[in-house]
């Protein structure tokens, strides 16, 4: 039996490791990969079935996951002790010694390639088992980084615990859920499935080959890579694939960018994109809006004057609305934070339920610097605890909202 391998591996060791690989009886070298991204879409095409990687910037549980989803065994080549233990914290057991030659890398590819499934053609990657009707929650704020990412990444790995999710990133001024989840960013995400949907070419098929998977039960559709790249997800576009979705998982969280403008400069000829299509394509679809501001009285301004116009496009009668205030805090806000935000709210847009999330920089900018959602990287902290409340009234929400046609 030969066993093909792909081979990651950045600095010198590069060289060495493909010379053992050929020389050791059974093995053979299917591919040498510039980068993960390659090896990444060399196993979706099913081209090797054990994948040696050594520690590297973009290399992170998810992508371990995203290997070991379509059968291909994760061997680590580190270059260091330090690297060994990196790699050994992102779930790799099997490790090539800094010494290893052909019989040694025969040993671990083989019994690294024993514990996994066996690999095969792109087209029979497991799929997601087809869902009834899904939901769709949309989590939406005003311009000033109010923490609609954070709250969106957070909200979809807690109900991922519960029912398989995705996360979708649709935000086309500044996405960021591939980064605060510390996955590719070169990832097609939900790109692909728009340029398939214009093409008429989507399908299942089309959802799993790139939501990558970044947790036990969800998986990312990571947004545009750059802001001039806006252009591909139009409405006209999107609107299938949020029908699609709504079978490939119990649950759809969506993080939207902040503009609802309809028409926005482009009032001479509406048949011209629109950047923000995308946006209300995402809350046109939702089954419920979660509105997110900051406390600060500068983001609840922009809070209050926000909501009336998300209610032109969404009427709250119509669409169910969670409105949260992020970052609460007595420094800001008052000796009694919660209930200040919560008056100023009630005062000016007449919101009678207001959700508030508190400050807590320590476990934020641990998530964020981990590259991980705040239920795994800081499970007990006070803002995850209060999100998770945030995404059980939503699902809540959207579950007693009557199915669209």
């Amino acid at each position: 039996m030969n066993i093909g391998v792909l081979i990651a591996v950045h600095g010198p060791r590069e060289g060495m490791v493909a010379a053992a690989v050929g020389a050791a009886p059974g093995l053979s070298v299917a591919r040498r990969c510039a980068d993960l991204t390659e090896a990444l879409a060399a196993a979706r095409a099913g081209i090797g079935s054990v994948v040696l990687v050594s520690e590297q910037a973009q290399l992170h549980r998810g992508v371990v996951a995203d290997f070991t989803s379509m059968g291909v065994a994760v061997v680590g080549v580190p270059s260091s002790p330090d690297g060994e233990e990196h790699l050994r914290g992102l779930g790799i057991d099997q490790l090539l010694p800094a010494d290893a030659d052909a019989a040694a890398v025969l040993v671990a590819v083989s019994a690294a390639s024993s514990r996994a499934l066996p690999a095969g053609p792109a087209d029979e990657i497991p799929e997601q088992a087809p869902v009834e009707r899904g939901i769709i929650i949309a989590v939406w704020g005003p311009t000033g980084a109010p923490g609609r990412t954070t709250l969106a990444v957070s909200m979809a790995y807690d109900l991922a615990l519960h029912e398989p999710t995705l996360l979708v990133d649709v935000d086309t001024y500044g996405g960021a859920v591939a980064q605060a989840l510390g996955l590719l960013d070169e990832a097609p995400g939900i790109a692909a499935l728009a340029r398939a949907s214009l093409h008429g070419a989507l399908s299942e098929d089309t959802v799993r080959r790139h939501a990558l998977q970044a947790a036990p039960g969800l998986r990312v559709l990571s947004g545009v890579t750059r802001a001039d790249r806006w252009i591909e997800l139009s409405a006209s576009a999107l609107e299938p694939v949020w029908k699609l979705l709504r079978t490939q998982a119990a649950v759809t969280v969506v993080d939207c960018g902040f503009g609802l403008e309809r028409d926005e400069e482009l009032q001479y000829d509406t048949h011209a994109p629109q950047r923000n299509g995308a946006t209300l394509s995402a809350l046109a679809a939702a089954d419920v809006v979660v509105a997110v501001g900051s406390a600060e009285p500068l983001g609840i301004q922009r809070l209050v004057h926000s909501l009336a116009a998300l209610d032109a496009v969404v009427p709250a009668e119509t669409t169910p609305r969670l409105v949260v205030v992020n970052r609460v805090r007595a420094s800001v806000a008052g000796q009694r934070p919660r209930e200040a935000v919560a008056d100023a709210l009630r005062r000016y847009s007449a919101v009678e339920n207001v959700w508030t999330v508190g400050w807590d920089p320590r476990a934020c900018d641990a998530a964020a610097l981990a590259g991980q959602a705040l239920g795994e990287r800081a499970p007990r902290s006070a803002a995850r605890k209060a999100i998770q409340a945030v995404a059980t009234a939503a699902r809540r929400a959207a579950v007693a909202v009557p199915s669209r046609a």
